[in-house]
């Protein structure tokens, strides 16, 4: 039998792709992208190209183990550990950690359990469903995740309130686009062919970024920027637009509150003030300011590298004040575009049932950020976290302050549970693993955070081995906890019916039966009239204000920022860790900890085939900074500050200008010593939304000397 079924990819990434995986006799034999689906039509990344690889890798966890030898990466290399683990049954597993919960429980609390998962699949339910009722009702510690976006996301809401923006469609229609730290080319490549087909229109690429990217290699002007100066550069651009009078003084009349106390405050960032800052020319900031506010439409495609700094969240915020002040929401291709995942409005909490809580505490538990798991691990008291919940997730490779997180999780008195698919650096200090599906093993829903498209995917193929999805293995938990209550008897169909079951008006008509012929459907948006010409567009979401804020108009200033005692405007302060501060006299490069192009933060990085498409275990240097060090290309170097070293190879290239250098996240035990970049990065958080400062990183680097 031959079949050909309808699935969407789940993994991190703004583009959500529809897929099409044939199956043949049971077994997929090739997946390729929907030619059907508009925006990611027909091809896939190569990565996800390669997926079949994954599924069927040798390496895949295929039943439940238990923990037989110390915590601990594997002696030798490679990512396999099953000698330190025995199989065991699914029973046995269930009950084993049931009967862990109940004992730590009964002596610490509910709240010394820690659910810990993030981004490993998007999917509306087996990203967080089941879980989520689970731990509610449990009773136990409550996880902030907020490792990766919730500073740009509280950036963006700030000024516009809701997580929406440019589709990415309209781009094929911008003429002036800014890619500002995002690398397209690399993790939003759908949106690619709408800017190729801009450009052949005579529009203008613009890059944003600190380290030379593929995108920027692709550029028609490409301005590298010093990390975390973000915010400075677009308040010069302000100053610029609005001194010059290029903003658009109706839409700013109408639509804006706050213009008056922004056009003071960005008196005090001249372009040549800017200039000492960014790194970037006061004539290429008056340049770009005027090329931005004049040639129209314009659009800006904003990633979340931006608000990985200290300052993260304001510069986030002062980027979206762009097109608010010079009224570019108005246009088709105008705009911006960061996430357009608000726009979804899934019906949460029937998903995740936060009621639950309330029986089982009759309180709301204590709350935990993700980013500070080092902390938690090590320093949290009453009650301190005596359990661990890891699924989605891979924390000992992706958490900041490696040394600390490893340290915490290498203690004898952690009972720590990991779901997972392959043998990560977390599974490494498990007790127990549960084998984890991927998508093709699994029904889900999926919604997504770069287009307007709600898919359905369906289940390809039955689980390997004994796999089992994030859903079943929450509802078997709850089984053995002897939670009664209906929730954790619904089935997947009725979770998908609940979470469609939504007043959002985007979702009205959109039920699982449409979804399920159709495969994709577009959310619904009302059809606007542009002006007096019969010029309609499907979606504009910010053309006549109807912005989602508290005075339903963008928030230039903000009471509820005034609230928090933060500027209620805008402010910019360099990082503590940059080379504007004292620190760096001890410390002088700047470290970017960037994501490889290939890997998805981890989840690729242990394939052979994709490994190959992604060199490893690099530091780009900028020459200067190389033959300042007696550095050469190729050299092997220690990258070290305060809270640990790494041992790599130099890469002298221009890919980074003087005063930074740059790394690439990858497993921690497929790298030298066991260790990644994260043992340099800290656990800082951001102004606003707490999020990670992986860009607010000051090193040193030296020869390496095998003493070390």
């Amino acid at each position: 039998m031959k079949k050909v079924v309808h699935a969407a990819c789940p993994h991190d990434c703004p583009d959500a792709c529809g897929v099409l995986i044939t199956v043949e006799d049971g077994r997929a034999t090739r997946i390729q992208g929907d030619p059907a689906h508009p925006v990611t039509r027909g091809f896939l990344c190569a990565k996800v190209a390669k997926y079949l690889d994954r599924v069927y890798s040798p390496d895949r966890v295929l039943y439940p183990m238990k923990r037989v030898k110390p915590k601990g990466p594997p002696a030798g290399e490679g990512a396999r550990a099953t000698q330190e683990f025995e199989r065991i049954t699914w029973d046995a597993a269930l009950d084993e950690v049931a009967s862990r919960f109940r004992t730590i429980t009964s002596e610490f609390g509910s709240e010394a359990i820690l659910p810990y998962s993030y981004g490993g699949t998007l999917g509306a339910l087996n990203g967080s469903s089941m879980d989520r009722r689970f731990f509610h009702r449990l009773g136990a510690s409550q996880l902030a995740r907020n490792i990766c976006s919730a500073a740009g996301e509280a950036g963006l809401k700030s000024v516009i309130g809701i997580k929406m923006g440019t589709e990415p469609e309209q781009f094929a229609h911008s003429r002036y686009i800014i890619a500002w730290a995002s690398n397209i080319h690399g993790n939003n490549v759908h949106l690619w062919p709408f800017i190729v087909e801009a450009r052949r229109k005579g529009a203008k690429l613009v890059v944003i970024d600190p380290y030379r990217t593929r995108t920027a290699a692709c550029a028609d002007w490409y301005l590298p920027i010093n990390p975390g100066t973000d915010a400075a550069l677009a308040l010069g651009m302000m100053h610029v637009i609005i001194n010059e009078g290029l903003h658009d003084t109706d839409y700013v009349a109408r639509h804006t509150v706050g213009f008056d106390q922004l056009r003071e405050k960005v008196q005090a960032y001249p372009p040549e003030r800017v200039e000492t800052w960014t790194g970037i020319a006061a004539s290429d900031v008056v340049k770009l300011a005027r090329e931005y506010a004049t040639t129209r439409p314009a659009v800006i495609r904003l990633n979340y590298g931006v608000q990985r700094s200290e300052g993260g969240g304001m510069a986030t915020r002062a980027v979206t004040m762009l097109p608010c002040i010079t009224g570019s929401w108005k246009e088709v291709g105008g705009g911006l575009q960061l996430s357009t995942s608000g726009a979804f409005g899934l019906n949460r909490e029937a998903l995740d049932r936060t009621d639950l809580m309330q029986k089982s505490l009759g309180r709301q538990a204590r709350t935990v950020n993700m980013v500070e798991l080092g902390k938690a691990l090590n320093t949290l008291e009453d009650p301190p976290v005596k359990a661990l919940f890891v699924y989605n997730s891979n924390p000992a490779a992706v958490c900041p302050n490696h040394n600390d997180v490893i340290r915490g999780l290498r203690r004898p008195d952690l009972f720590t549970v990991v779901h997972e698919q392959f043998f990560t650096d977390t599974v490494d200090y498990a007790d127990i693993v549960l084998p984890a599906t991927t998508f093709f093993e699994h029904k889900d829903l999926q919604a997504a955070y770069g287009h307007y498209y709600l898919q359905m995917s369906d289940q390809a193929i039955e689980p390997l081995g004994e796999c089992r999805s994030n859903v079943e293995v929450f509802r078997g938990l709850a089984e053995r906890m002897g939670f009664a209550e209906e929730h954790f008897t619904d089935s997947v169909e009725k979770m998908m019916d609940s979470a469609l079951d939504s007043e959002n008006p985007r979702l009205r008509g959109i039920n699982r039966d449409r979804l399920q012929r159709e495969g994709h459907v577009r959310l619904n948006f009302e059809k606007q009239f542009l002006g007096s010409s019969s010029q309609f567009s499907d979606f504009l979401p910010f053309a006549h204000g109807n912005f989602a804020t508290p005075s339903g108009k963008a928030e230039l200033y903000s009471e509820d920022l005034k609230a928090q005692g933060l500027d209620p405007v805008m402010t910019f302060t360099p990082p503590d860790e940059s080379r504007h501060s004292a620190r760096a006299r001890a410390f002088p490069l700047e470290l970017l900890a960037r994501k490889a192009d290939n890997f998805l933060n981890t989840s690729f990085g242990n394939l052979e085939e994709v490994q190959k498409m992604e060199e490893v275990g690099l530091l780009e240097m900028n020459a200067a900074d190389a033959r300042a060090r007696g550095i050469a290309d190729g050299d092997t170097v220690r990258a070290f500050n305060r809270r640990g070293d790494i041992q790599l190879r130099a890469r002298v290239d221009g890919a980074v200008q003087k005063g930074v250098v740059s790394a690439k996240l990858h497993w921690a035990k497929l790298s030298s010593g066991k260790r990644n970049i994260n043992v340099l990065t800290s656990e800082k958080l951001t102004d606003l939304g707490n999020s990670a400062t992986f860009y607010s990183v000051l090193v040193e680097v030296e020869l390496y000397k095998p003493s070390h």
